[in-house]
């Protein structure tokens, strides 16, 4: 059944939908002309609104408001179009644009119907707010809550389509930061080997120098020594292509330890604790001496040690620029197997930290760095503060995690959704407009009718009790209103033979309807009646 509705296409099922809601629209029609009593021009009607019906809804998808202007015109002849309406106006309001032609619409049936009722029929004012309370629920109320649903599947689309851009532009972001911490260690790369190759070609020259040597050895020293300095000249010349600044100074002086980075940055104003798990504070003096000196193992992979540098370095950074005065722990704990970094700043004296909704390019360029070391990174909200871990093996196991992968958040830490807040507010803020604009407005009609229809019209239950039946019209005329009820008495039952009736209302909110009957012949008052609700 599903295979066979989602074979029609768009337009086929369109159709079907159509044909759908016409025959449930047409129905009340139907069942009340097809009804008896009979009137000799109900077959025709029975024909005509039917047809008039489906035109209203087959070009409700073009024009949805002159669908809704055949419905409700038709409602002056017959009030079983009145089921239409609510229907044709949600879906006004579901597929319209924009929202002032309908505003219009919807004034000039206002102002036409008030005309037409007050001065063409002289209805009174009790139908004529009867029925400006139906077209206001009937008719602004539907279109209100599908130009709500239509709002609110815009803005769905919309976030949607946002975050497609924004994946796009962080993932070619993400893309960038990647290429660039590469290119960094690329740099750290030729710091350290160009030191180490400085070294040997020295050592080749003053080998080349050295007493006691034939002149066989003398010419492979120098070869030597030439050798490593060609090597090290293509090894500046490959890794400054990478470089964005061939000439920048490196980030950090050669072979730095963490304690000796701490240590810059205690004597820059930043408060740091450095902790070796097991071990007083301050108790190992170089990275590579992690273990207790008794224990002593050897020295970390050269990308796993400056991936911990790095992260701690880039942790305290954050620190000092995020969390300027909240104080900063940095915990290493090395194992035989490996070695994990964690770094942890507390509540900033100026408040909480606002949680970032995505990582900064800093701790994108870190990730990728840890990547490349086969380690994990995690990052996010941690006690008031913030918190950097990372996790690296010191037995190479190779590249680690998906390079497009986010950074990720600690457990505990969620991403601040306040664009989606704001997005909700607006939607609950469209819909409560769509449930108390009606409501507002029939009580403004309200307000105005109930104290224009009572004005000097009020008979008060003492007043209709004193009144006796044989008094003249003009003994009474002191107790009675100036002017009549304007609503519609029903239920009142016959009046008495050759008698004018007059009525009045007790005040009946909100319609003011008649109350009470008086009838007088020849001048007197021959009955008086309470009529009924």
């Amino acid at each position: 059944m599903v295979g066979w509705w989602q074979g029609l296409g768009d337009r086929r099922r369109g159709v079907v939908l159509d044909l759908l809601l016409w025959a449930a629209l047409a129905a009340p029609i139907v069942a009340a002309l097809a009804s008896p009593p009979s009137r000799p021009y109900d077959p025709v009607l029975l024909v005509a609104e039917p047809l008039l019906l489906g035109i209203a809804v087959a070009v409700s998808r073009r024009q949805p408001l002159v669908a809704l202007v055949l419905v409700i015109t038709p409602t002056l002849l017959d009030g079983n179009f009145l089921f239409a309406i609510p229907v044709l106006s949600y879906l006004a309001g579901l597929r319209m644009a924009r929202a002032r032609p309908a505003g219009l619409v919807f004034a000039v049936i206002a102002a036409g119907g008030t005309g037409l009722n007050l001065w063409v029929l002289e209805s009174a004012l009790s139908t004529w707010f009867l029925l400006a309370t139906m077209l206001l629920f009937a008719g602004v109320f539907p279109w209100l809550l599908g130009r709500y649903r239509r709002q609110h599947g815009e803005l769905v689309r919309a976030g949607w389509a946002r975050a497609e851009l924004l994946e796009r532009e962080q993932a070619g972001a993400a893309e960038r930061v990647r290429m660039r911490e590469r290119a960094r260690i690329a740099g750290d790369m030729h710091d350290s080997l160009g030191h180490d190759l400085s070294l040997i070609a020295l050592r080749a020259g003053a080998l080349e120098l050295a007493p006691g040597l034939d002149d066989g050895q003398r010419a492979a020293a120098g070869e030597l020594r030439a050798s490593v300095a060609a090597a090290t000249d293509r090894l500046r010349e490959i890794i400054g292509v990478l470089r964005e600044d061939a000439g920048a100074a490196p980030t950090r002086p050669v072979d730095e330890s963490v304690t000796e980075l701490v240590d810059r940055a205690t004597a820059a104003g930043l408060a740091v604790d450095l902790r070796w798990p097991d071990r007083p504070v301050g108790h190992a003096t170089r990275l590579r001496d992690a273990q207790h000196p008794e224990d002593a193992g050897p020295e970390l992979p050269v990308m796993v040690g400056r991936a911990v540098h790095r992260v701690v370095q880039e942790a305290l950074t954050n620190a000092a620029r995020y969390a300027p005065g909240a104080p900063v722990t940095v915990e290493v704990d090395r194992t035989a197997e490996r070695i994990e970094v964690r770094v942890h700043n507390g509540r900033p004296p100026a408040g909480p930290l606002p949680v970032p909704v995505t990582a900064g390019t800093g701790l994108l360029g870190l990730r990728e760095r840890v990547r490349l070391a086969g380690g994990t990174l995690a990052a996010g909200p941690h006690a008031g503060g913030f918190a950097v871990v990372a996790r690296l093996p010191l037995v190479a196991d190779g590249v680690t995690a998906d390079p497009d992968a986010p950074v990720r958040l600690l457990a505990g830490a969620t991403a601040d959704d306040g664009g989606l807040r704001a997005q909700r507010r607006r939607v609950r803020r469209s819909l409560l407009v769509a449930v108390t604009a009606p409501l507002a407005i029939a009580a403004m009609l309200s307000l105005v009718y109930y104290p224009f229809v009572t004005f000097d019209s009020v008979l008060h239950r003492s007043e209709f009790e004193r009144l006796r039946i044989g008094a003249p019209r003009t003994e009474l005329a002191p107790m009675l209103p100036g002017r009549q009820a304007q609503g519609l008495a029903k239920n009142t039952g016959p009046a008495p033979v050759n008698a004018a009736c007059e009525f009045y209302t007790d005040g009946n909110f909100p319609l003011a309807l008649p109350a009470y009957r008086l009838c007088f012949a020849d001048g007197l008052l021959v009955a008086k009646d309470e009529l009924p609700g």
